[in-house]
This record gives C-alpha cells, structure tokens and sequence, in this order.
C-alpha cells in the first residue's frame, strides 16, 4: 500500500512499514513481524508513537532511520553513501522525493540539486524476502567518485545477539556468534570473489535464538567480487533504528567515478525477518530463489565427476570403464575435469589453451562423450576460463592480458594468475573458445572453476578492477548460455568460495567445498543451506580417505551425507567391490526416489541439546512425508543422547516413522530401541515436542529416518 504519508508493503508473516514526511526520503518505521491490514488512522498512530524522546546532547529534533541514512539525517554509523566531487565532500539532502508503486514494491526517486546527483531506491518484498538496490547518478558536469553504496535496514532492541559465518578452503561456513554490543561489526571481504570466509548472510536475532527458535533479522549482499556485510549498535538512536544490519559492494580507492549522466547501481541486498528461528529466514529464502524464472525445473541428476577418481590421468580406456561402472550404479551425468586441454598433465601448465590435447584426446571428446551418451547419461566438462598459467601458450602470446598493475605480476597462486576480462579483446577471446568447445565437443553442462583470490586486480584502464571484472563475469555467464539454451553452469572456485544470490543468477548450481570428508561436508552443508536450498548445492561421495583431510570415512556415513544436496559421486567406482557397489546403487535409488521432495520440501534443522548430534531434513511441502538424518559428530559427556525431535511436521497428523536399514548404520550398542525394527507411529505434535529414541552411534555415522503420513 502506497498513500501520501506513508507505505506499507507486506510479505509472509512480515511487515514494513515507511513514513513518507514532507520533505526528506521516506523512513522507517518497521521491520518484522506482521502488523496486520493497518488503516491510515493506524499508520498515523504508529507514526506518532514512533518519535522518540530528545535527550540532552543531542540533534533538537528526534533523528529518523531513512532510506539512505547519512549526517545530514543525524545518522552517525555508517552512512549509506559516502561521495565526493574532488576534494569537496557530498553530504546529501533529497527534495522532489516521488514514491511510485511497483509489482511487487515501490521506487523511490529523489534529487539533491545542489549537489547535482539523484538518488533511486528500488525495494521489493517477495514472502518474506525484501530486498533492496540503490542508484546513484551523477546529474552535472564533473566527475561524482564512488567511495561506497550500502542498503541499510534498523534493528530492534531485541536483537541482540549476531551470527555470521566464516571459513577457509575445504572448511567453508563456520559458524561464529557474538553479543550485539555497541560498535561495528564488519564483515569485509577484499578477494574479488564471493571467498572461502564469506559470510554469505549476517544474521541479528533475540537473545539465544537458533534453528526453531527466536526471532531473526538477516541480510546478504547478492555480489561475487568484493563486499561487505555489517552490523552496528550505538548509543544513539534514529528512530526504531537501535541497531542497524546490511551491506553492498566494497569498492577500492578510485574504483567507481561518475561522469555526467552516469549512474552506480549496487547490488541487491537481501534482507529476511522470521519469527521462527534460521529455519524460518532459510525457508523464506530458499522459497524466493525457487519462484525465480530460471530456476532449475528439470530433476536433479546424480553426478559422477572424476577429479578424485583419476585426477590428471585421462586415458580413454580408463574413462570408458569409469563411464560403464557409473552407469550401473545409477549415474546420470559424467564429468570430465580438470585435464583434458592442451599441456595439461598437471596443475602447474596448460590453462588458457583451450582448445582439447590432441596427445591424449586425438579423436577429440567424442569418443568418450558419445559412449557416455549411449550408456543414458549426459556429459560434463571442466572449464576455468577467467585463469590462466605463466607456463601457457596464451600467456606467452598475450602477457598484457594479464589481471595487475602495469609493468607487475601478482603474486602467483596455484601456478595460475587472472584474465582482465574488462579488456574487449579477452572477453571476446573466451567466449569464442567457450563457444567453440560447447558446439564441438557438446556437454550438456561445465563445471566452472575460479582457483585463486585477486590480489592487486587494476584492470587495463589503471583502475582497481574487481568491480569491472565481475560484471565482465556475469556477461560471459550470460552470453554463453544465451547461446547454448540448456547448457547448465556450476559455479565453483576451488570449492564454496563464489558462492553468492547474483551467481545463482547466472549459473544452476553451486559447488560446496572442495572437501569431500562427510565430516566436514556436514557443516559446510548444513550452514550453506541457510542460504541455498538443496537442489543448488552439489555434494558428492568421496574415496573412502579424504584426500583433504587424511580421515577415512565409512561408505554408508559418505552416502547419507551427500543424500541432502545435489547428490553424486567423486571417486573411482571401478575400484568398489561389490558389496560397496550394491550400497552405491542404494544411494542412487534413494536419492531418485527423494530428489522430488528433497528439492522442493522445507529444510528442517533442530536444535539438540547434545552438541555432538545434529538433526537435519525436508519435509514435503504439503506436509505427507518427510526424510531426516541423525548425525553423531563426536563423542558426548553422556552415555547415550536424548530423544531426537523431528520439527516441522503436521502437528495433527499420524506419521509412520522407520529406519532406513541401506543408508543407516546399525548402531553400537548391545540393543536398539525397541521401536526401530518396525518402525512407530506419531503425531507431528508428538514427534516435535517429544520425540524418538535412536541407536547408540559412534562418532561419524548416523542414521536415515523415513516419515510417512498415514
């Protein structure tokens, strides 16, 4: 709703609510729960009760938490935008403000004459989801230089606690959480991509929330090249606002300039309330994503990639075998990694001659990919098209393509350095190839990769180049696409370090993490899907000793970890006896009989007392089934846990609940709980608040439950 005075815009369960004053961009008055169809004698109301008392020592009039909070509003954290024309300093007071209804939000335009910019504001509320994209144009002449763009939204006093995430390569999403106290939280990430530390959602919630419980404010900033995300508390409040949360692009020093007529966009920032704990704000989100057009419609397949069953090895014979043994255990799509280009024997050589090895491959892919197709599965291929090594036939013939400073190199990372793709010349080069290989050799897929951070990116203009490179990115992404309709993309950078909502825009599925130990996988995964829902996330069955980790993990506990994602295999099937092999093919039917729900349903997480098992699963989106799995992580203080409660069933149905005997262990104890070998029948209300015992379990394994209406 959209009046003179002010605008409301409702999702699920959540409301915001803007006061739109005479002069001034609107401001806001509330975000969170629902408040209900409001009148206009309402909003009038929760405006008035809104305005707080003037303290000494501060501003005469009561300060307000607008659209763009900066000084001129009284607003003394982080401003919205910080701008300057040469050496004179842009402080922003917006008159000929216009608030226009949208499909599914407003636009919000201003202007500051005086200092000869507008402002655009777009906002949209889609569920539960709001997010936000700000505009800045430059209206005179002389340059406007950028020095940041954020979308800003007020917290509560209730949010008091903050949790975000943090990582490294192969142990991506750590959680890590800290009182809400006064002062900045910045989470900033400088590595041009996404990064294996991104936080990917900063989230500020009442005190002792978790999965099922407490309320939670969220943000992420939907961009692959450098950000930030952040959270402030002051002494000083403006408006509602006791606290603030968002984000937007980090730019560096000269990065962004405006000529006139010229206008920076930043990213949208997303931002989900839920009364209902993590779940609720992973829920909103995972359903946002889902309605998007082009998300994936078509069942996910199950993968078999070969990286970790013949690394660099690329013999046609081998491969066929490979190929016959995955089809049999019930593999869908084949891809061949990193390996198959020119010079390409190991990592050290090779990258940027794209163009297939004709020692290794002298027929080209195809004999190998039209053997893949008539065994019913589809090809794959690994590309890295951004990177390039020193020791290649491009980087001999093409130094200055080279990402850095004139007249330097970066520092070397996995023997490799980066394209400037803001060269024309480059960008064409790429896609010509990219388009080539794709029409050639035909996969129906690329496992896109990205193995090094930027350092010291300027592109070819003198300029800091993350932000020029990135949406070069996007473009190739989209041109490519565009010209192969069907072709899917997986977004990987030496695992979860480009994982981000503006990538999924242009891709169809996210790789994780590079570690295929399921011990690690459990919480890469569980805390990727507070963003990601299932269907969007690969994760695969590794050999049986990770080769990131040392640790060796039983067959079973690799199958029921990887079960809850996009489901495949990464290792050597041909070296399975058969009895590992009839467990492979169990997996496989398994997750083609789910992926239906798995891939549409409710991501569920409990919050056991027992810090050593984790609970995890979906349920069905009408509520008739579900599928959850226990993980013993470690040991525990007590002999044995508690009760496992199985959130987010019908509270009023009977469901039969049973073990799944193929995917999980038998237990260690001298005796199961009576219930397992039939399995029981509950209430979801029973289920939830009480509970059902489970097998004693060593650490590193764990049990499947099947929950089935009746």
């Amino acid at each position: 709703m959209v009046t003179a005075s002010h605008v409301v815009l409702r999702g699920d369960d959540v409301s915001v609510v803007l006061a739109v004053p005479e002069q001034g961009l609107p401001y806001v008055l509330h975000w969170g729960a629902d408040l209900g169809d409001l009148t206009a004698a309402d909003l009038t109301t929760l405006q008035a009760v809104s305005v707080p008392g003037v303290p000494h020592s501060s501003t005469d009039v009561p300060r307000v938490f607008s659209l763009a909070p900066g000084p001129d509003d009284g607003w003394q954290g982080t401003p919205a935008m910080e701008l300057h024309r040469g050496p004179r300093v842009i402080y922003p007071r917006f008159a000929d403000v216009q608030v226009l209804a949208t499909d599914c939000g407003v636009a919000v335009t201003a202007s500051d004459d005086t200092a000869g910019i507008a402002l655009s504001i777009e906002l949209e509320i889609t569920g539960s989801v709001l997010r936000m994209r700000i505009s800045v144009t430059n209206c005179v002449d002389g340059d406007v230089w950028v020095g940041g763009v954020r979308a800003l939204m007020p917290l509560p006093d209730t949010a008091t606690e903050l949790l975000d995430l943090t990582g490294r390569h192969c142990r991506e999403r750590t959680p890590q959480r800290r009182e809400f106290l006064h002062g900045s939280v910045v989470r900033a990430s400088r590595r041009g991509r996404t990064g294996h530390d991104a936080t990917l959602i900063m989230a500020a919630g009442s005190a002792g929330f978790g999965f099922q419980t407490g309320q939670v404010w969220q943000t992420h900033v939907a961009f692959s090249g450098d950000h930030l995300h952040l959270a402030e508390r002051f002494p000083e409040r403006a408006g509602q606002a006791a606290g603030v949360i968002g984000g937007g692009e980090l730019l560096a020093p000269g990065e962004i300039s405006l000529a006139c007529g010229e206008t920076y966009s930043t990213p949208w920032v997303h931002f989900v309330y839920s009364a209902h704990g993590l779940d609720g704000t992973a829920q909103a989100t995972h359903r946002w994503l889902r309605a998007r057009r082009n998300h994936p419609r078509t069942p996910r397949p199950v993968v078999l990639n070969t990286w970790e069953g013949v690394y660099f090895d690329h013999d046609l014979t081998r491969l066929r075998a490979l190929a016959d043994t995955a089809a049999q255990v019930g593999v869908e799509r084949f891809v061949l990694d990193d390996g198959w280009f020119r010079h390409r024997r190991d990592d050290t050589a090779g990258l940027g001659d794209w163009f297939v090895d004709p020692d290794v491959w002298p027929h080209g892919l195809a004999p190998l990919f039209d053997h893949v197709r008539a065994l019913g599965m589809s090809p794959g291929l690994w590309v890295e098209p951004e990177m390039v090594n020193p020791d290649s036939d491009l980087a001999r013939a093409h130094p200055e393509w080279i990402l850095g400073s004139p007249g330097r190199t970066p520092l070397p990372w996995r023997h490799q350095q980066v394209l400037d793709l803001t060269r024309p010349e480059v960008f064409d080069h790429l896609l010509h190839r990219l388009d080539a290989i794709v029409s050639t050799e035909r996969p129906d897929y690329l496992k896109w990769d990205h193995n090094r951070d930027l350092l010291a990116a300027v592109a070819h203009d003198g300029r800091a180049g993350v932000h020029q490179h990135t949406l070069a990115v996007y473009r190739l992404l989209d041109e490519l696409t565009a010209r192969h309709p069907g072709l899917e993309i997986e977004s990987c950078a030496s695992g979860g370090g480009r994982i981000d909502l503006e990538m999924l825009d242009h891709t169809a599925r996210v790789w994780g993490s590079d570690t295929n130990d399921p011990l690690e996988r459990q919480q890469v995964n569980r805390w990727t899907m507070q963003l990601i829902p299932p269907e969007l996330l690969g994760s695969h069955v590794g050999p049986a000793v990770s080769h990131t980790t040392g640790r060796r993990a039983t067959l079973r506990f690799r199958c029921l970890t990887a079960l809850f994602a996009h489901a495949g295999l990464e290792l050597d099937v041909t070296e399975l006896d058969s009895s590992e092999r009839d467990l492979i093919r169990a997996f496989t039917a398994a997750y083609r009989e789910l992926r239906a729900m798995l891939h549409t349903g409710q991501v569920v997480r409990a919050d056991h007392p027992d810090p050593s098992v984790w609970v995890h699963g979906v349920v069905a989106q009408d509520s008739s089934s579900a599928v959850f799995a226990v993980i013993k992580i470690d040991t525990c203080a007590e002999d044995r846990s508690d009760r496992v409660r199985l959130p987010g069933l019908d509270a009023d149905r009977r469901y039969r609940v049973r073990v799944d005997p193929d995917l999980s262990d038998p237990g260690h104890g001298i005796a199961a709980p009576p219930w397992v070998g039939d399995g029981v029948e509950l209430t979801g209300s029973m289920l939830a608040n009480a509970g059902v015992a489970v097998p004693v379990l060593f650490p590193e394994t764990g049990i499947l439950l099947r929950v089935d209406s009746v």
